[in-house]
């Protein structure tokens, strides 16, 4: 397994990144000011966008897995790639995501806790209802954990 850093044509992973933001033009806002990895193991499986916030905090932006590939540690392991990396400088890693019984839990069993939510995120925020094991997101809901 291989973790690379990706430096042109960042939408050639367009795919991979809807799975996480499936609305363009919301990957558009921070794309470019992102760095983004991509996890190659005999294959690309997953990729990763992350930004400087300030005030020591790094925030992932996007996370995806092809969902053949989840459940197989692979976002933990683009977690704990970017904890490590990027510890000595940032003091905080963060993530914003909807509140779903699905990406929850996944933050918390990797040492994220809640801090805090953007009311009506999604509603504001896309041109249509986003649903995440039949439940429509609304608020976003922001976890950190320690770097």
């Amino acid at each position: 397994m291989e973790i690379k850093k990706v430096e042109n044509h960042k939408k050639q992973f367009l795919s991979l990144l809807l799975l996480a933001d499936e609305q363009e033009d919301m990957v558009d806002k921070y794309i470019d000011k992102g760095v983004m990895y991509v996890l190659d193991d005999n294959g690309i499986k997953g990729e990763c966008v992350i930004t400087d916030e300030g005030g020591g905090v790094l925030e992932i932006k996007n996370i995806a897995i092809l969902p053949k590939w989840q459940g197989k540690g692979y976002g933990r392991a683009l977690i704990d790639f970017i904890s490590a990396k990027y510890r000595e400088k940032y003091s905080v890693l963060q993530v914003g995501t909807g509140d779903s019984p699905l990406t929850i839990p996944f933050y918390e069993k990797c040492g994220f806790t809640r801090s805090h939510s953007i009311k009506n995120f999604f509603t504001d925020n896309y041109n249509h209802p986003i649903y995440e094991c039949d439940i429509q997101l609304v608020d976003m809901i922001y976890l950190q954990r320690k770097l």
